[in-house]
């Protein structure tokens, strides 16, 4: 499918049932549920365990074969909590589990398929025992984690960092870094003199910016109608 040909008004009641679905079972299972939250799809979005926290204007976007999945973990005397800031940007396939603590800072950028953990999940020993070793990760405001890597227990990213598609993270990364590879290793640093220009910056003014994305969503389904977007369904041709 090339094109959404559903009408203005139906993809106005996706996104109400979206956010009545969110409230209604996703909110109760977060410690703190932000304002103004985004979710594409949200029954892809699934929490397991206490203390997680959502922060606002985040926007979490799942899909049927790629879940977010956000767990905080009680076993052998160990709780976890999850702490995503505000307006972050949360990608399908994003994994976070944490036995102990994972603090997402505001502004964060997690592409597809990223992997967050704070454990080993099995001691290297007795492989019978869950958790293993388990340490705090703490990952800064304005971090760009890319498609598939993986941040592992005991790393500190610093503000503004980017962090490589497919890197596998195991050692703290300096503010303003570009690391990739696997281990991850800095390649080299932003250029300060440049502005860097942040999610709430983008979203400063969250009336103006919805007043906009209603007007482009009006004005691309200007020519749908209810039977077109049945029949693309039941009869797809070629440029549906």
């Amino acid at each position: 499918m090339q094109k959404d040909h559903r009408p203005y008004y139906l993809k106005r009641l996706s996104h109400k049932f979206e956010r009545w679905y969110a409230h209604h079972f996703l909110a109760p299972q977060c410690e703190y549920f932000g304002n103004n939250l985004v979710f594409m799809k949200p029954w892809g979005v699934e929490i397991y365990g206490p203390s997680v926290s959502i922060g606002d204007y985040t926007t979490l976007i799942a899909t049927m074969d790629r879940r977010i999945r956000l767990t905080s973990w009680m076993a052998n005397e160990k709780s976890g909590k999850i702490n995503i800031g505000s307006h972050c940007l949360v990608c399908p396939g994003t994994r976070i589990q944490s036995a102990t603590a994972i603090h997402v800072g505001n502004d964060c950028m997690m592409a597809q398929n990223v992997i967050i953990t704070d454990a080993d999940w099995h001691d290297i020993y007795d492989r019978s025992a869950s958790i293993g070793n388990t340490e705090e990760v703490v990952i800064g405001n304005n971090v760009w984690i890319g498609d598939s890597a993986m941040i592992c227990k005991g790393v500190h990213i610093g503000e503004n960092a980017i962090i490589g598609a497919g890197s596998v993270v195991v050692k703290d990364i300096p503010a303003n870094a570009i690391a990739a590879g696997n281990p991850a290793t800095v390649l080299k640093y932003l250029d300060l003199e440049k502005p860097i220009r942040s999610r709430s910056q983008w979203m400063s003014d969250p009336k103006k910016l919805n007043e906009y994305f209603d007007t482009v969503e009006r004005i691309m389904r200007e020519k749908n109608s209810l039977f077109g977007w049945i029949r693309s369904i039941l009869f797809p041709r070629k440029g549906d």
